[in-house]
């Protein structure tokens, strides 16, 4: 895959790390779907619960896709249709092998002109573009509120 663009980073971000409420968090993430343009995989690395899922919706507003953005944590993927083409949104948790994506289409879509959301990339192994936009989520211990976005 090709095209894809860096993450835009927020303002007072220290190399592409800053501590973020929810309402925050939205807010970027529906910046950074629109400033998204296919083909391009975006990896949305983190914990359980660290808000992976939320920027995942996020996003997809910000891609323009109007219908109810839900986990496909049992499904696997998701298709949603944007401003701008499809968008397939994966959620690789249940996944016992890379090998797997193969029954989900995977090579379908990367080589569709589409964004491709992953959550839980890492189980994805070799299959995962080099080039796939990488961005992560940390609990914050000292601050319950917040999530430590990684972009950039």
């Amino acid at each position: 895959m090709h095209g894809h663009v860096t993450p835009p980073i927020p303002p007072r971000a220290d190399k592409g790390h800053i501590a973020l409420t929810l309402p925050e968090l939205e807010a970027w993430g529906e910046r950074f779907g629109a400033a998204l343009r296919a083909p391009v995989v975006v990896a949305l690395r983190g914990d359980l619960g660290a808000g992976k899922t939320t920027l995942a919706q996020a996003m997809c507003r910000g891609l323009g896709v109007r219908e109810e953005v839900t986990s496909p944590t049992y499904a696997i993927v998701h298709e949603y249709h944007g401003t701008h083409g499809a968008v397939y949104h994966l959620d690789l948790y249940r996944l016992e092998h890379p090998r797997e994506l193969a029954n989900v289409g995977w090579s379908d879509m990367l080589a569709s002109p589409a964004i491709v959301i992953v959550e839980w990339p890492e189980r994805a192994g070799g299959y995962l573009p080099p080039d796939a936009v990488h961005v992560g989520l940390e609990h914050l211990p000292s601050d319950p509120e917040r999530r430590l976005l990684l972009a950039g």
